[in-house]
C-alpha cells in the first residue's frame, strides 16, 4: 500500500553536488570517486570532482549497512538522496521495523494531509522493536490519533483567521509568519499544521504567485519588521528558491531580521551543506529557530550540521514541544538542553503541545509542564533554561508560564522562594505585588 499522495512541494529531485566549499574550518578533501563517474543504485546521483565530509555516527552506519547495502556512503550523504527515500509505505516500514498491531493498523487507515514520511537518516535513530521508543512514537501512525477530543481543532492556533494573503499570517503588531512550502522531510504526528501539510490542493497551495502576494503585503507594511519563515520546512527548498526568497526580503527596507523554522539539521542534518550556508550568510541578519525533541537526536551529524550553521554566524535557537511519555521529564530536558548548549543552539522555547486534532496521546498537563520547570529554573545554568508557553488556541500568541515563586507581601518586603523551597525578603517599598496573598511559607 502506498501511503504517498500529492505532496504540497515535490521533494528534491535532481542532485545539486556542493562543488563550492567555504573556508576553514570545513576544508576541502578529494572525491570519493573519480571526477564525473556516476554511483549507480536505485537512483543515479553525478558527484562532482570534489565532494563534501559529513560524518556518520555509529548507529546510522550499521542501520547503512543493513538495511541500504547498496548505498555508498556519497550518496547516503546527499540529502536530495535522502528526500527521496523516504519511507512512506506500509511496505516500506516493515522493512524495517517490527510494527505493532495498532501502528499497522494506523498507517493502514491514514488518508490526506500529514502522511507518512520519515528519511532513512532519522529512521536510522529509531528503535526496530520497542513501538514505545520516543522518537518511533513522533513519526508512525497509532490509532489515537484518530480520536478527536475536546478542545481539539485542524486549526487550534486561528493560522488560518489571521492569513492576510494566502501562506501569511500577520498575528502579531510587528512580525508574520511566512508559509514558503507544505513539504517536510519528515513528517511528526503532533504537527500544528498538519492540515497543509504533504498534499498539495484544496485550500493550502504554495506556489511563487502566492510568494508574491505575500512579499507585496509585506513591503506595503511597515510596521513589519520580522518575518519568521515556515511551512512545511523551508530548508527543504533549494539553495537558489531559497536564495531568491531570502533576498526578495532583505531587499525590503523595513524587514529588519528573518528567521527561519525548521527541522531539517534534526532530521536531515546533511542538508547542511557548503553550498547552501553560501546562501545564508549573504542575508543575515538571519536566524534560525531548530525543533529538537530528545537527547537522542544529538548525533555526530547533528552536531556537524548545527557547527556549520554557527559558524556562518547563524544565531541557533531550538523550540522543544513537551510530549508525553517522550521527554515529559527534567531527566530527559536537562541532557537535551545542555547538549543543545555545547553545540551552541540556545534552548529557547518549551511548548505546551497545541491541541491539534487527534494529538491527545501527545498532551501532558500544564502542571507537568510547570514542574519541570521547576526542575530546571536555579538547578542548572540559566541558558539551558527555555520559556514555557502555551500557544493560545484562536490565535491569543504565546502566552509564558512560570512557576510562582511570590509568597506574599509584608509591609514593604516582597516575601520571595527560591529554587530550593528558602524564603526570602526582598525591601520593595513602592510594589504592591503579593499583597494579595495569604502568606503560606510552606514550600511549594
Amino acid at each position: 500500500m502506498n501511503l504517498l499522495k500529492l505532496e504540497a512541494e515535490e521533494p528534491p529531485s535532481r542532485p545539486q553536488a556542493a562543488s563550492q566549499l567555504l573556508t576553514k574550518p570545513h576544508r576541502p578533501i578529494k572525491a570519493l570517486t573519480p571526477a564525473g563517474s556516476p554511483v549507480q543504485g536505485p537512483h543515479i546521483v553525478a558527484l562532482a570532482s570534489r565532494a563534501e565530509r559529513f560524518p556518520v555516527g555509529p548507529v546510522t552506519r550499521a542501520f547503512r549497512k543493513r538495511y541500504f547495502p547498496e548505498i555508498e556512503l556519497a550518496q547516503w550523504n546527499d540529502w536530495r538522496w535522502q528526500a527521496r527515500s523516504r519511507v512512506r509505505t506500509l511496505a516500506e516500514l516493515e522493512r524495517i521495523f517490527e510494527l505493532s498491531e495498532d501502528e499497522r493498523d494506523a498507517v493502514i487507515r491514514h488518508q490526506g494531509s500529514l502522511p507518512l514520511g520519515i528519511t532513512p537518516y532519522y529512521a536510522s535513530l529509531m528503535a526496530r522493536a520497542d513501538a514505545f521508543e520516543p522518537l518511533r512514537r513522533t513519526h508512525i501512525p497509532v490509532g489515537t490519533e484518530y480520536l478527536k477530543t475536546s478542545g481539539e481543532a485542524d486549526d487550534p492556533l486561528g493560522e488560518d483567521g489571521h492569513s492576510v494573503v494566502p501562506g501569511l499570517v500577520h498575528r502579531y503588531p510587528d512580525r508574520v509568519l511566512f508559509l514558503a512550502t507544505g513539504f517536510c522531510s519528515t513528517y511528526c504526528r503532533y504537527c500544528t499544521r498538519s492540515r497543509m501539510v504533504g498534499e498539495a490542493g484544496g485550500d493550502y497551495t504554495f506556489s511563487r504567485p502566492q510568494w508574491e502576494d505575500a512579499l507585496a503585503y509585506i513591503s506595503d507594511h511597515p510596521e513589519i519588521r520580522d518575518v519568521l519563515i515556515s511551512g512545511g520546512d523551508p530548508l527543504t527548498l533549494s539553495d537558489d528558491r531559497l536564495d531568491y526568497l531570502l533576498g526578495r526580503l532583505r531587499a525590503i527596507k523595513h524587514v529588519e531580521f528573518v528567521r527561519l523554522g525548521t527541522k531539517v539539521p534534526v532530521v536531515l542534518p546533511m542538508r547542511a551543506t557548503r553550498s547552501l550556508i553560501k546562501v545564508l550568510r549573504k542575508h543575515h541578519p538571519l536566524w534560525m529557530s531548530i525543533h529538537f525533541t530528545h537527547p537522542s537526536e544529538l548525533t555526530p551529524e547533528v552536531t556537524e550540521a548545527t557547527a556549520r550553521l554557527a559558524d556562518a554566524g547563524i544565531p541557533l535557537g531550538s523550540q522543544t514541544v513537551l510530549l508525553k511519555d517522550i521527554n515529559d521529564s527534567v531527566e530527559t530536558l536537562k541532557p537535551l538542553f545542555h547538549g543543545l548548549l555545547m553545540r551552541r543552539v540556545r534552548p529557547y522555547y518549551l511548548y505546551q503541545c497545541d491541541p491539534i486534532s487527534g494529538s491527545s496521546h501527545f498532551r501532558t498537563s500544564v502542571d507537568k509542564g510547570l514542574e519541570i520547570m521547576r526542575g530546571l529554573r536555579g538547578h542548572t545554568t540559566g541558558y539551558a533554561v527555555p520559556t514555557y508557553v502555551i500557544d493560545a488556541p484562536g490565535g491569543g500568541g504565546k502566552i509564558p508560564l512560570l512557576p510562582d515563586y511570590i509568597v506574599g507581601r509584608e509591609g514593604d518586603e516582597l516575601i520571595l522562594r527560591n529554587f530550593e523551597g528558602d524564603i526570602y525578603r526582598y525591601t520593595d517599598p513602592d510594589g504592591t505585588v503579593g499583597a494579595d496573598r495569604t502568606l503560606d511559607a510552606g514550600p511549594r
